[in-house]
């Protein structure tokens, strides 16, 4: 049978090139299954997957039929395509990737990218399936992201905005924000995370212009040191941990009041029920390696990694970081986000992308925190994590911390690495 990597890779070669004129005309070959979604939209820098987290979850508890489309899958492809949370079964996303590439002529002279061709593959599951409503998460940016198709959006959430992808999205924080903004849609419902000024000033623009009833949610009230918030009056467990899940439950709780007030049935038990239910993977995720606990986390750009630095700040730890991180992401931010004096720092290559060079990190480190304990680079993941392991033999409570890149947590969860 032919399998989903095989059916993909050619694909890829096409890289990051937004538009929506190619998937518009996939879409329309294969019947516009994304016409009979109702979808919710989410972008955002950071945030996103746990929002949607979230939302398919209480909306599962509440009994309805879910379709949830994120990305990046930390493992395997059918992470990415999700009904009632389950992952879509390889035969079914076969099948799938089978038809999307019937429908894309012999002769185009513009073969859609990799990404394309999965989004195209979740709207015709979720049509097929038939759901209620789709959770759709933002690839890259949102004006001219592939998940962009949809008119009329239910409801549209910026989950947060900060400098990432300045590559593709443009250089300045305002730039970022006018592509994710891009996503909003006329008398739409936008619901809007705390967002720096300059990101707000863009946004509040393109609200007036569109006309969109809108919702700035400020954090959750943290209840039972952070086991329960408070959200608008309404109560519920918080199982992801972090203090930024305040803001990011809170998103979800506003996103959801927008459904009841159009009629949507989700009772206070549900979404007690959804959220307490509510897992993702790769971020602030608690395992072991060799007996030691250790702690994943993406923390792949600036912003994210002081959301992990705060969390790790509350365990009162000695830290040891195993990080990697890709060629493209802004370094020295962040590790001045991530290090402190007498941290331990330990650098490797995220396996088979664009990595940044162990070394050339190790020499950035060493200037933005000269007063590590210790700063060392190592060939690959399983040696780091070895030497981490040793060299806190003396130390039970120290922590160790594997983050930088969610390909390199992936890669850790997918290999053999996983010890419990």
């Amino acid at each position: 049978m032919v399998n989903i990597d095989s059916l993909l890779q050619p694909y890829q070669r096409f890289g990051v090139h937004l538009g929506l004129e190619r998937i518009q005309e996939l879409l329309a070959n294969l019947g516009n299954p994304h016409h009979q979604v109702p979808v919710i939209h989410v972008a955002g820098t950071n945030g996103k997957g746990s929002v949607c987290a979230y939302l398919s979850t209480v909306l599962t508890a509440a009994g309805y039929r879910v379709g949830r489309y994120t990305s990046p899958h930390l493992i395997d492809w059918t992470e990415r395509i999700c009904l009632n949370q389950q992952p879509i079964a390889s035969a079914t996303l076969t099948q799938l990737l089978l038809q999307v590439q019937a429908a894309i002529p012999e002769d185009s002279q513009d073969s859609p990218t990799q990404f394309e061709i999965i989004t195209a593959a979740a709207w015709l599951y979720f049509a097929q399936q038939q759901v209620d409503i789709a959770i759709i998460e933002v690839g890259l940016g949102g004006r001219l992201d592939a998940t962009n198709v949809c008119d009329r959006p239910l409801a549209t959430i910026i989950t947060s905005i900060s400098r990432e992808h300045w590559q593709v999205l443009g250089p300045t924080l305002a730039d970022i924000t006018t592509e994710k903004a891009g996503i909003l849609k006329p008398n739409c419902p936008a619901i809007l995370g705390p967002l720096p000024p300059e990101a707000c000033h863009v946004v509040e623009k393109r609200i007036q212009q569109l006309d969109c009833p809108v919702i700035w949610v400020e954090p959750a009230v943290e209840m039972e040191n952070g086991k329960r918030a408070c959200y608008q009056g309404i109560e519920y467990p918080l199982p992801l941990p972090g203090q930024i899940q305040l803001t990011n439950s809170a998103i979800a709780i506003a996103t959801l009041q927008t459904l009841v007030a159009r009629g949507w049935h989700i009772s206070p038990d549900a979404i007690a029920s959804g959220m307490a239910q509510t897992t993702w993977r790769g971020r602030l995720q608690w395992t072991t390696w060799q007996g030691h606990r250790l702690l994943l986390d993406g923390a792949h750009n600036p912003a994210a990694a002081q959301a992990l630095r705060h969390y790790v700040d509350t365990l009162n730890t000695p830290i040891t970081w195993v990080v990697g991180i890709l060629s493209t992401k802004d370094h020295a931010d962040i590790f001045r986000a991530l290090l402190r004096p007498s941290d331990r720092l330990y650098l490797v290559p995220v396996p088979d992308r664009s990595s940044a060079a162990p070394d050339t990190l190790e020499a950035i480190a060493r200037e933005i925190c000269p007063e590590l304990a210790e700063c060392f680079s190592y060939p690959n993941l399983a040696t780091a994590l070895d030497v981490a392991v040793s060299n806190s033999a003396d130390e039970p409570d120290n922590l160790i911390v594997l983050c930088g890149s969610l390909y390199l947590v992936g890669y850790f969860l997918a290999t053999d690495l996983v010890t419990d």
